[in-house]
């Protein structure tokens, strides 16, 4: 897909393009993963990067063939998260990505969150490191009825925005994010994070190692 040639809306993924939590989130999983005594590879678990936590969870209790409530994993794996979230001090914001939510906010385009991270962790991070007077919105995966890499939500981030898809672009770390804004018809930017395990962005309309890159094109 060609670059855009008006731009309105930028729409954001959260985990390992605005935090670096991925290491977090999988320790967390891998205790849950623990807890229900099953063992779960690398490829597998790397299947799961961008997808809801209780999609992912639907397809663990599938392939596996368990008896557990897949809420219920939700809710021990987040406990851990939490933990971590709450007792890691060097949780940090992913490098250059502050400075270009400021210069996006203060050129005037309209930011939009678009993760599949349940809301609560959402509101955690955005209060955490003060986030939320430069977007506009936000949406959770967790709420819609698909999951990435489903283009529910970024469908759904575009009518947020009250902007036409074609005025919108994506940034994304995941093959499943950037499934999710090709089937939308958005396009998307993969961001090369070294802490997102096994993505090959392959899919995406233009690869970035750093946010100073997308400046060249806004």
């Amino acid at each position: 897909m060609n670059f855009p040639k008006k731009i309105n809306c930028i729409i954001f993924d959260m985990d390992g393009v605005i935090i670096d939590s991925e290491e977090i989130h999988k320790k967390a999983y891998y205790e849950t993963y623990k807890y229900l005594g099953v063992n779960v590879s690398e490829d597998l678990y790397k299947s799961f990067t961008g997808s809801s936590t209780i999609n992912a969870f639907q397809r663990l209790v599938a392939h596996f063939n368990l008896d557990n409530n897949p809420e219920d994993l939700v809710i021990y794996k987040r406990e851990r998260y939490v933990n971590y979230f709450e007792n890691d001090p060097n949780l940090s914001l992913v490098s250059g990505v502050e400075e270009l939510i400021k210069h996006l906010y203060n050129k005037g385009y309209t930011l939009i969150l678009a993760s599949s991270s349940a809301m609560i962790n959402i509101d955690r991070v955005f209060n955490r490191f003060k986030l939320n007077s430069y977007f506009k919105g936000k949406i959770s995966g967790a709420d819609l009825a698909e999951s990435k890499p489903h283009p529910e939500i970024f469908e759904k981030a575009a009518l947020l925005a009250k902007t036409p898809k074609e005025n919108c672009i994506v940034i994304e770390d995941s093959d499943n994010g950037i499934k999710a804004a090709n089937d939308a018809g958005i396009f998307v930017f993969g961001y090369a994070n070294i802490l997102s395990e096994g993505q090959t962005l392959e899919n995406a309309d233009a690869v970035i190692h750093h946010f100073k890159e997308i400046k060249e094109f806004l």
